[in-house]
């Protein structure tokens, strides 16, 4: 999974090579595509993962992942850029995501926050040595050796996932491959979607842009491709501490003070950095840390507020609908960026404004589902 947290690297590489005739707006359908199909194929992915077992879905998302890899090291064109890492990589990296995600669910209870927000830190590790492979390995053996190297990672990795992961729970086979449309009407849950659909919308404009960010102004290449690892290093306690807080705290609590944190990171410190390396580089690290919580703690949220019986389809509802934001947020700041002239000011004002608005809509979710109270815990 640590492509998902490698997309700013990969964004400022093939803009700045093999795709530098296109526009932002266009290249940025690349890796919103591949996060669109990560989440949204969680609808299907969730109800199969209740009915079957677990390695049906896992097994041909980690030879999917691998030979998407490969295939990548070689693409020169938009389409096969596309095709490979959008399309396939999209596809199977959605086998593994949700499955993953939910199998920790199942054997974890008390401390389901902290344990999923460990399993979420390999991504984050995934997203610091990915980027760092490129960044040196590009130099000495070039850019296509790099990325296969890459996938000889991901091998050796996929075959002790196939071999270690298993479902707790039995099998529900009552479960059926579709969007459960019916708990959209428990309001709590909705609420929650929402608030999960917001968060997402903005988490990947710093993801997908800083790199981007940092050469429009001014760094030389191999500083500004570093600000993807900077990133991940601090998503890795990111992931794991607020899980860990969570279950003392509760996690709506706790996803509430990351968000508020990260709406105030962008609009205080991103918009006002320009060409600081100091305030860049705190504000990767330190958004980093706190949009962890974006991916650790949203499936935790959804597990609180509906029966773990049905925890896939619901997890992989949501999902569905966060991608939603996550499929047209990259081009949308592509175009923004495009419309300023290529100034990066107005996409730092979308993302901070959608991280507040998600913050606020926690606060209404958590409200309903558990009270209003400060004191109160879910």
């Amino acid at each position: 999974m640590g492509w998902l947290n490698a997309l700013a690297v990969l964004q400022a590489h093939v803009s700045h090579n093999e795709l530098s005739g296109l526009p932002a707006s266009v290249t940025g359908w690349i890796f919103s595509t591949y996060a669109f199909l990560t989440l949204s194929c969680g609808v299907q992915a969730g109800p199969i993962f209740d009915a079957y077992d677990v390695k049906l879905l896992i097994i041909p998302g980690s030879i999917g992942m691998v030979v998407m890899t490969m295939i990548l090291s070689v693409c020169k064109e938009f389409y096969h850029f596309f095709l490979t890492f959008s399309i396939l990589g999209g596809l199977s990296s959605s086998l593994l995501f949700n499955p993953c995600i939910a199998t920790t669910g199942q054997w974890f209870n008390r401390r389901r926050a902290l344990a999923t927000g460990i399993v979420c830190t390999a991504g984050g590790i995934g997203g610091i040595v990915f980027p760092l492979m490129i960044l040196y390995g590009e130099p000495r053996i070039g850019f296509s050796w790099s990325i296969r190297i890459i996938g000889f990672v991901c091998t050796i990795s996929s075959i002790f996932a196939c071999l270690l992961i298993k479902k707790r729970l039995p099998h529900n086979k009552t479960a059926g491959a579709q969007m459960d449309f019916k708990a959209l009407l428990d309001l709590k849950y909705a609420l929650t979607t929402l608030a999960i659909f917001l968060a997402e919308f903005a988490v990947f404009v710093p993801y997908s842009y800083i790199s981007s960010y940092a050469l429009y102004v001014g760094w030389d290449t191999q500083m500004a491709l570093l600000m993807n690892s900077l990133l991940n290093a601090g998503a890795i306690p990111g992931r794991a501490i607020p899980g860990f807080m969570a279950d003392r705290l509760g996690a709506f609590n706790v996803f509430m003070v990351t968000t508020l944190a990260c709406a105030t990171l962008i609009l205080a410190l991103w918009y006002t950095a320009a060409e600081s390396r100091a305030a860049v580089i705190s504000f990767t690290v330190l958004f980093g840390f706190f949009s962890g919580a974006t991916i650790a703690l949203t499936p935790v949220c959804v597990s609180r507020v509906c029966r773990i019986e049905d925890y896939g389809k619901r997890s992989g509802t949501t999902f569905m609908i966060a991608s939603i934001g996550v499929l047209v947020g990259t081009p949308i700041a592509g175009t923004i960026i495009k419309a300023n002239a290529g100034s990066y000011g107005g996409i730092i004002v979308f993302s901070g404004t959608m991280y507040a608005a998600a913050t606020a809509t926690l606060y209404w979710a958590r409200g309903i589902a558990a009270g209003w109270g400060l004191k109160v815990i879910i």
